[in-house]
């Protein structure tokens, strides 16, 4: 054994090391060049990365970080001159790498992406609303509809996926133009638009199965959804205040899931609800607007970070003011305890903490902040 084990690192040494790491593709990578010394394929630059975007990601804990879309699919593709990869067949812009080259194949990884399955923050646009209703409307004492909670979030990403899609079969053109957008999948050609059709259609099938296992009030309440789904991506053409818009598509669990608990509406506690839902959304969209400003001047579509430009702090506050004035509103007209106020207070200090700190000029500090008024401010809410 030992002598086969000779033989086999001396034929080893003798493989350059392109072809010894095929053979072992879980191998430590090869030593990054110095930017002095860069390598070419084919007259093309290689683009590196010193630190893979799913690298120290906790669900990838003791995955290795130098795996890649192309080492799983044994793939090779050529770059262009900027650096990015493209099929050799189609010519067609890939994604840059994502945790979902580590568990997808290749034939499912495009509709992952159409879906923004790799960015899971818009599930929780939508999940959360809902949570808010069906946990407002579960019988005091007793833990929220667990079966009611499973069904909203499964609904929660088929909708989202929805959207999405929708969103990019309609603006294909203008994402082709933004620096954020180019490489989702229709836009740089890893779909055809009529893939991306069929993928609609297929999503919108699964969600109606969820819908069906509602009451009638729901169905009919879930259904009149799809028009403010399917209109939204036109709102940044025709209006400066598509965020507005979009608050009154994602918010629209906090009407469904009383509903779905109670078979009816309560306007008293289910408006102010909506309403600080909207509110927050103009929030956290607005900020998120403002990475793409340049880009959206240039292409000519609209968004409240245009419209309110070096005023943007003072509309945002006011919004947040009222985000957080409808949800004590709406607890108070709900009867719930003290603590509710407790953790709205907390959710409201920290609300205007992100608001003062942004630095709306950063694309990534408006990134940042924008995920941690999402997430700090909802947890609070539902603790």
């Amino acid at each position: 054994m030992a002598l086969w084990f000779a033989r086999a690192a001396r034929k080893l040494r003798r493989l350059p090391p392109a072809a010894a790491r095929s053979i072992f593709p879980f191998a430590s990578p090869p030593p990054i060049p110095s930017s002095s010394s860069i390598l070419y394929i084919f007259g093309s630059p290689i683009p590196r990365l010193s630190r893979p975007p799913w690298a120290g990601s906790p669900l990838l804990v003791g995955f290795p970080h130098h795996l890649s879309f192309a080492s799983l699919s044994g793939s090779s593709n050529e770059t262009e001159g900027d650096g990015v990869a493209r099929s050799p067949e189609d010519g067609a812009v890939e994604a840059p790498p994502s945790w979902l080259d580590a568990y997808l194949p290749p034939s499912v990884r495009p509709y992952a992406l159409l879906a923004r399955l790799d960015k899971p923050i818009g599930l929780w646009l939508l999940a959360w609303p809902c949570t808010w209703s069906i946990t407002m409307a579960a019988t005091p004492g007793h833990l929220p509809d667990i079966k009611m909670l499973t069904l909203f979030g499964c609904g929660a990403v088929l909708l989202r996926g929805a959207g999405c899609t929708v969103n990019d079969l309609l603006d294909r053109d203008i994402d082709v133009k933004v620096e954020r957008t180019k490489y989702r999948p229709i836009a740089s050609g890893m779909l055809s638009p009529f893939q991306g059709l069929c993928f609609l259609g297929f999503q919108l099938l699964l969600g109606l199965g969820i819908l069906l296992q509602l009451n009638t009030y729901s169905q009919i309440l879930g259904a009149s959804s799809l028009f403010l789904v399917s209109s939204y991506p036109l709102m940044k053409r025709l209006t400066f205040w598509p965020q507005a818009y979009l608050g009154l598509t994602f918010n629209w669990g906090a009407l469904l899931g009383w509903a779905a608990v109670k078979e009816s509406l309560d306007p008293a506690i289910v408006l102010p609800l909506y309403a600080a839902g909207v509110c927050w959304t103009l929030v956290y969209d607005t900020i998120y607007a403002h990475q793409d400003k340049e880009d959206d001047k240039m292409v000519g579509v609209k968004s409240t970070a245009l419209r309110f430009g070096s005023l943007t702090k003072n509309w945002v506050t006011g919004f947040a003011i009222a985000c957080i004035g409808n949800l004590a509103l709406s607890g108070y007209n709900a009867e719930l305890a003290w603590q509710y106020y407790t953790f709205l207070i907390a959710a409201a200090g920290h609300l205007g903490w992100q608001i003062s700190t942004v630095d709306l000029s950063s694309r990534a500090d408006c990134n940042r902040n924008c995920s941690w008024v999402l997430f700090r401010a909802s947890e609070s809410e539902l603790l």
